[in-house]
C-alpha cells in the first residue's frame, strides 16, 4: 500500500505541542503516521494514541510506526469521538492534540477514492468507506437549491448557481456516475474567460462535495471545544487548515475559548460563570516558508493555530 503524505509544517507543529517525555499525546488525522513519527521521537515513557478514519491510513501507520508499537494506540476512527475513545482507553487528560485537516496527498492520488477532479474515478470521496453516503448521493440527490448552497458555502464558487443548475439538466439523462463526467459539466456551466484564469474549474466545486460528504466543517467545529476540555493544563490544540473555511473556524473557536466572560456590557455583574479556557499561543496563524512550499506544493494554503489549556 503505497500511503505516501508529506507532513505539513512538520517542525512548527512538533515544537508546538511542546512534548513532554512522559506525557500522552494525540494525533487526530494520522494519515501516513509523518507528524506521528516525529511525536514518538520525543517520547520516552509517554503515549501517542493515532486516529484516523481511514482505515488505509491505519494500517500504513502500524507499517510506517512498528518499531514504536509500545508508544502508540493505533483507533480506527473519527477525531469528533475523541472522548469516547480515551474513555474507551481509561485516559482522563491528554497533554497535547494535534490535527492535520483536509484530504490526505495518498487520498487526492488514488485515483478510485474519485477525489482528485484531473483523474477519471467513481464519485465517492469518503474518508470513511465503512459508511455508505458518498459523492454520488450528493450529486444525484441533492436538489438544485442545495447543490447551490454547498458550492457557495463550502467552494466559495461565484458560479454555484449556474453549476448547479447545470448538473440538475445534465442527470435528467442518467445519472451523472464518474469525477470526469462531472468535471465536464462544470466546465460546460463556466464561462470561457473565466476557465482560462488558470484555477481549475472544477477545484472549489471538488472542495465543496468532499467536505459534505465527509461532514469536515461541522465535526471540527463540534470538536475543538471537546478538545479543549480533554486537555491537561498545559496542554496544546495544534489544529492545521488548508482553506479560509477551516481556518476561520478554529480562530473563532479559539477566540471564544480564550473569553472569560460573555456577558452583555451593560451587566454590572458577571452571571454567565464563562471563564478563559486556552491562551492563544498563535497571534497570527504560522505558514510555511517558501523553502517548504518548494518542496511541497500542497503546503501552500497551511495554517498552524496553537492554543494552550489554562
Amino acid at each position: 500500500m503505497d500511503f505516501q503524505h508529506t507532513p505539513v509544517l512538520l517542525k512548527e507543529a512538533i515544537d508546538g505541542l511542546n512534548i513532554k517525555k512522559d506525557g500522552i499525546y494525540v494525533d487526530g488525522t494520522l494519515g501516513g503516521g509523518g507528524h506521528s513519527k516525529e511525536i514518538i521521537k520525543s517520547l520516552e515513557s509517554g503515549k501517542l494514541i493515532g486516529i484516523d478514519q481511514d482505515i488505509d491510513a491505519i494500517r500504513k501507520a502500524g507499517e510506517v510506526l512498528k518499531d514504536e508499537s509500545d508508544k502508540i494506540i493505533l483507533v480506527h476512527d473519527n477525531y469528533v469521538n475523541l472522548s469516547n475513545i480515551l474513555s474507551d482507553l481509561s485516559i482522563d487528560k491528554v497533554d497535547g492534540i494535534l490535527l492535520d485537516i483536509g484530504v490526505s496527498s495518498y487520498q487526492l492520488d488514488k485515483r478510485e477514492r474519485g477525489f482528485s477532479y484531473h483523474d477519471n474515478a467513481p464519485l465517492d470521496m469518503r474518508m470513511d468507506r465503512t459508511g455508505s453516503f458518498k459523492a454520488w448521493n450528493v450529486i444525484n440527490e441533492y436538489d438544485k437549491e442545495n447543490l447551490e448552497r454547498i458550492f457557495w458555502n463550502y467552494g466559495e464558487e461565484r458560479w454555484a448557481r449556474r453549476i448547479a443548475q447545470f448538473i440538475v439538466e445534465a442527470r435528467k439523462g442518467k445519472p451523472i456516475d464518474t469525477t470526469l463526467e462531472l468535471v465536464d459539466i462544470i466546465k460546460n456551466a463556466v464561462p470561457k474567460k473565466v476557465r482560462m484564469e488558470g484555477v481549475h474549474p472544477a477545484r472549489r466545486i471538488f472542495q465543496a462535495i468532499r467536505i459534505e460528504v465527509n461532514g469536515e466543517l461541522d465535526v471540527l467545529e463540534r470538536s475543538i471545544p471537546i478538545m479543549c476540555k480533554l486537555l491537561n493544563k498545559g496542554g496544546r490544540l495544534c489544529i492545521i487548515t488548508f482553506h479560509s473555511l477551516e481556518d476561520r473556524i478554529v480562530k473563532e473557536a479559539f477566540k471564544g475559548l480564550y473569553k472569560d466572560c460573555i456577558c452583555p456590557p451593560d451587566f454590572p455583574i458577571c452571571t454567565c460563570n464563562k471563564r478563559r479556557e486556552i491562551k492563544i499561543i498563535t497571534k497570527k496563524p504560522i505558514i510555511p516558508t517558501k523553502d517548504e512550499i518548494d518542496r511541497n506544493p500542497r503546503a501552500r494554503s497551511s495554517k498552524l493555530r496553537i492554543g494552550e489549556r489554562i
